[in-house]
């Protein structure tokens, strides 16, 4: 066997595993999502005064931004959490997100869902400075997921929608299964997950982790 088959071999071999392992070993930042709420922008004027506009803070991925204006949500009994911060800019339905802590103390039974599913999700009131609104539904627990651009999810060897699991390997190390992958041109590569888990496993916003699982 000569050199240039030896070559050809390994290099099928290579492609081979690379297929075989798809995602795995492909690094990814994380950013810890606390507590915010998405409006519609008749709700914001509900909350805010009519034709009032959200004003912004600081710019997020995908053309999103944290607003300056801050917010109160109320579950069963009265419970409240105050400065809830409003993602914008306004969307088609509202959604307010929490953790497992939050729904705890607030008294509702909010579901894990992918942001955006909210059909049968826990009712919540959010109260602004000039007014109070009540979501039939529109409380989740987002579940944990990264975002991708198509050239991030091309080099990972994933796809949108599929699931993964995820390894951050720190002192605590904790490996996440069931990870969403969520690809569009407009994000920037990073895994989100809320406080809860953070906490849980002493990671903070820029830490890496490893997709250990395609």
């Amino acid at each position: 066997m000569n050199s240039c088959d030896i070559e050809k071999i390994t290099r099928l071999v290579l492609e081979s595993l690379k297929k075989d392992d798809g995602a795995t070993g492909y690094m990814v930042p994380v950013g810890v999502s606390a507590r915010h709420i998405h409006l519609t922008q008749a709700d914001v004027e509900t909350l805010f005064g009519k034709g009032y506009q959200l004003t912004k803070k600081k710019d997020l991925m995908g053309g999103q931004f944290a607003s300056n204006e801050l917010v109160t949500i109320v579950g069963l009994k009265l419970r409240a959490i105050e400065n809830v911060r409003i993602l914008g800019p306004v969307r088609k339905a509202s959604q307010v997100e929490i953790s497992a802590t939050d729904a705890v103390k607030l008294g509702i039974k909010a579901p894990v869902r992918e942001s955006g599913n909210i059909a049968g999700s826990a009712p919540i009131a959010v109260v602004g400075p000039c007014g109070v609104l009540y979501l039939k539904e529109g409380c989740i627990i987002a579940k944990r997921h990264i975002h991708m651009s198509p050239a991030d999810a091309d080099r990972a060897g994933v796809k949108n929608g599929d699931i993964v699991s995820v390894k951050v390997d720190n002192e605590r190390a904790t490996t996440f299964n069931n990870v969403l992958i969520r690809v569009d041109p407009s994000f920037t590569l990073e895994m989100h997950i809320d406080t809860d888990e953070a906490n849980a496993a002493e990671i903070r916003t820029g830490m890496k982790a490893e997709i250990v699982k395609g």
